[in-house]
């Protein structure tokens, strides 16, 4: 089984990557590994399916870069092929005064990265909008939206083995073995024998980057996201996408509420530090998993750095009280009982050895083969943007 590039994982990143290098060389035998039985069953499947604007990142990133020209391709593959998508914007809220400069970095960010439209909206201007959202100013971005990400992953896959690329599922990688020839890929089914490799595995970055005898200089520590689904007769509370302004020193967004493309209105996530790698409840377990993040020499600063943030994060898992309160900080009409328990996600964060959680995506080459060591939100947005460029990367 000889193939001229190997791919493994199905997620967005992989099938983005494997469909654009298939386009761009058609007659090149390309093969997707993935140890589920379908596509994106992971992050591309359990995110809450926002198309990102890009006003979040640092200009010049690759988050920003990758997320600008990700967010078009996105939209023009969706219209292209009768994906369901809306470009229903979003509006970022401080509610304090401590929050409005952070409010102000944000707008100046999403200027920096071209966003066009952009307007800060008066508590009265927002509420027009939003007219159950509380706070004192806000941004409203229009180039926000949601989308079916399954369904574009779908879409890619089929289009993909229409060119002649290969998917085979319920093949989990255990061994690979690098030599300047080849590439051999041992699974739990076959071996398999490539020019070239490219890992998009996720959650399992890591391991892969480790098996191929890459310095281990960055771990993925798991964080569950926890969601709550707003029950019907209170859908109308909110009519858009509403967060809050982020702590600029946690990598995550904050809980907000996200109009979903199947029509339900999403509460969350928070932020909690998963047992497992696939661990999507409070009690999934794995005592391997768990000791690889708990003995990381990062791990520990990480918890010097946000130990007080991430209890809070746990209290809010554990409690719906907690967390309805924290709902409240943007919306106070909302009520415990407006709230049913929902879906959940696991982010892929990789993490260094001085406790540094990476910021930005993180992609390796090493001769014949290309690691994607992080890739977090927003990866699913920038998913053709990131696989056109590791499609031209690899043929170097």
């Amino acid at each position: 089984m000889n193939y001229d590039i190997v791919i493994v994982g199905a997620g967005l990143v992989g099938l983005a990557t494997a469909y654009q290098a298939k386009l761009k060389n058609p007659d090149s035998k390309i093969l997707i590994l993935e140890k589920e039985k379908d596509v994106a069953l992971h992050q591309s499947g359990h995110n809450s399916g926002v198309i990102h604007s890009g006003i979040y990142y640092k200009p010049g990133s690759l988050k920003a870069t990758n997320c600008i020209e990700g967010y078009h391709s996105v939209i023009n593959f969706a219209e292209k092929y009768g994906i369901k998508y809306d470009l229903c914007g979003k509006i970022i809220v401080a509610s304090s005064q401590e929050e409005l400069p952070l409010l102000d970095n944000i707008y100046k960010r999403g200027v920096e990265n071209g966003l066009q439209d952009l307007k800060y909206l008066s508590r009265e201007e927002f509420r027009e909008i939003e007219p159950h959202c509380e706070g004192l100013k806000a941004i409203k971005v229009p180039q926000t939206g949601i989308i079916d990400y399954p369904g574009v992953a779908q879409k890619i896959k089929e289009l993909f083995e229409e060119l002649g690329g290969e998917v085979k599922f319920n093949n989990e990688v255990k061994n690979i073995s690098n030599t300047n020839s080849e590439v051999v890929i041992t699974t739990s089914q076959s071996e398999f024998r490539a020019k070239k490799l490219i890992s998009c595995a996720g959650l399992y970055s890591d391991k892969i980057t480790k098996m191929t005898n890459e310095k281990n200089d960055v771990i993925i520590i798991p964080f569950r996201g926890e969601y709550y689904k707003i029950k019907d007769e209170k859908k109308h509370l909110v009519k858009h996408l509403i967060y809050p302004v982020p702590d600029p020193n946690f990598p995550f967004l904050g809980v907000h509420f996200t109009r979903m493309i199947d029509g339900n209105i999403e509460a969350g996530p928070n932020a909690v530090l998963a047992f497992r790698k696939e661990g999507y409840k409070f009690f999934d377990f794995d005592f391997n998993e768990t000791m690889q993040t708990l003995t990381w020499p990062g791990f520990r600063k990480i918890v010097a750095k946000y130990g007080k943030t991430g209890m809070g994060e746990v209290h809010r898992s554990l409690s719906k009280s907690a967390f309805t309160k924290a709902l409240q900080k943007l919306m106070p009409e909302i009520q415990e009982s407006d709230l049913v328990t929902g879906g959940a996600g696991v982010r892929a964060q990789a993490c260094d050895r001085n406790g540094a959680l990476i910021d930005d995506f993180d992609i390796v080459k090493n001769g014949n083969i290309i690691h994607v060591r992080n890739a977090p939100s927003p990866a699913a947005t920038s998913c053709f943007a990131i696989g056109n460029k590791i499609s031209e990367l690899i043929q170097k």
